[in-house]
């Protein structure tokens, strides 16, 4: 799913490094929100996004290595899309087909091996395709302004991202001076890409049209390995939302300053969130996987009487 801000018409207008131009999300939306359960059970759970058609869909493996790509009503029943996928990782939904990545495991990571591989799979048909092969341990996934897509590698020597042509072409790793990076989020032309095990939680801020140039760095919050970022989103007033996966807490980011509070706690190791999408999915409410194998619904306080 490719989502752009409506709320702040957004907020990095990036000037080669420089300050957006646009103000900064109100403090006051960093009051408690509620976390209520919608399925458990569903295996490690690494990634969602909306088909924009009433289901979720979600990224889930074994602990043996395997899994599948599951699709999620509201009601919470779910379903296989694509069976048998190997240590699935990112989602990105675009015009009726589902990407995803697969080889996202630690061994493959560590060792450096090149089994990942971004898939595509129709919605309509079910007819599954690969995109790209070759790549290693492809966790975060976006597709970028122009249709090609960006993988993010959080562990092995080096991490880093990769970029994906869409148009054939080999993938190519394009930075690798940005630390753990892991989560991935576009608005507009801004790409932020969240860092999992450095010493520091940060979100690094990139042009989407020059990718190797000047970053912008936020620093929201506290040391890295004892609160591990994951997949993070773009709300709909233009703040940046932050899993953070050991803490079980959930982050609300201005894009602007990097100042950070917490909004939602006692979500267990949560590792993606993303706003609500299509028919039955609220679009201001947050929906998150877990490593628990739960998807929860994180639902702002809409008044003084509603308890989070």
């Amino acid at each position: 799913m490719i989502r752009t801000a409506a709320g702040l018409a957004l907020a990095v207008g990036f000037l080669a490094g420089g300050a957006p131009a646009t103000a900064a999300p109100a403090p006051a939306d960093c009051a408690p929100w509620r976390v209520d359960v919608v399925a458990s059970g569903l295996g490690v759970l690494e990634n969602l996004a909306f088909d924009g058609r009433g289901r979720l869909l979600a990224s889930a493996s074994t602990p043996a290595g395997g899994g599948s790509l599951l699709a999620l009503t509201p009601e919470g029943r779910a379903d296989a899309v694509v069976a048998e996928v190997p240590a699935p990782g990112g989602i990105v939904v675009d015009d009726g087909t589902a990407y995803f990545t697969t080889g996202n495991g630690t061994v493959s990571g560590l060792l450096g091996r090149t089994d990942g591989t971004l898939e595509a799979v129709d919605l309509d048909t079910g007819t599954r395709r690969t995109v790209a092969s070759g790549l290693t341990m492809p966790n975060g996934l976006v597709r970028l302004p122009d249709g090609d897509f960006l993988v993010s590698r959080n562990l092995g020597s080096p991490p880093g991202l990769t970029h994906v042509p869409v148009e054939g072409g080999a993938p190519e790793t394009i930075r690798t001076d940005l630390g753990s990076v892991n989560g991935l989020a576009v608005d507009g032309e801004t790409v932020y890409a969240a860092t999992t095990f450095d010493p520091t939680t940060r979100i690094h801020a990139l042009n989407a049209g020059d990718l190797t140039g000047p970053v912008r760095t936020l620093d929201p919050s506290g040391p890295g390995p004892l609160e591990t970022a994951d997949d993070l989103d773009v709300g709909p007033d233009g703040a940046l939302y932050v899993p953070l996966n050991v803490a079980g807490k959930i982050l609300r980011v201005d894009p602007v300053t990097g100042t950070g509070c917490t909004v939602a706690t006692g979500v267990p190791f949560v590792s993606a969130v993303a706003f609500g999408e299509g028919p039955g999915w609220d679009p201001d409410v947050l929906y998150t996987t877990g490593f628990d194998g739960a998807v929860h619904a994180v639902r702002p306080v809409r008044s003084s009487g509603e308890q989070p």
